[in-house]
């Protein structure tokens, strides 16, 4: 076995700083348009809501599906 062996294919920390701050504003932006969609009255702005709710829970899951590909120790 050599000395690489244990190596990683781990993301630097400033990646995994920059990328939790962007999951967090994610899944804020994710539970206000959640929110709002509630609160609207009116179908279009219930509509439009929704789609922004959708957009930011696949951009969440666009985010975490890349970390969890980058950043686990290789085989």
């Amino acid at each position: 076995m050599s000395p690489n062996s244990n190596v990683t294919s781990m993301l630097p920390a400033k990646s995994l700083t920059i990328l939790e701050d962007q999951m967090n504003h994610e899944a804020l932006a994710y539970k206000k348009f959640d929110s709002y969609e509630r609160a609207c009255q009116d179908q279009e702005l219930k509509d439009l809501c929704r789609n922004a709710k959708q957009m930011h829970k696949k951009h969440f899951d666009t985010l975490f599906s890349y970390l969890n590909d980058h950043n686990k120790p290789q085989q």
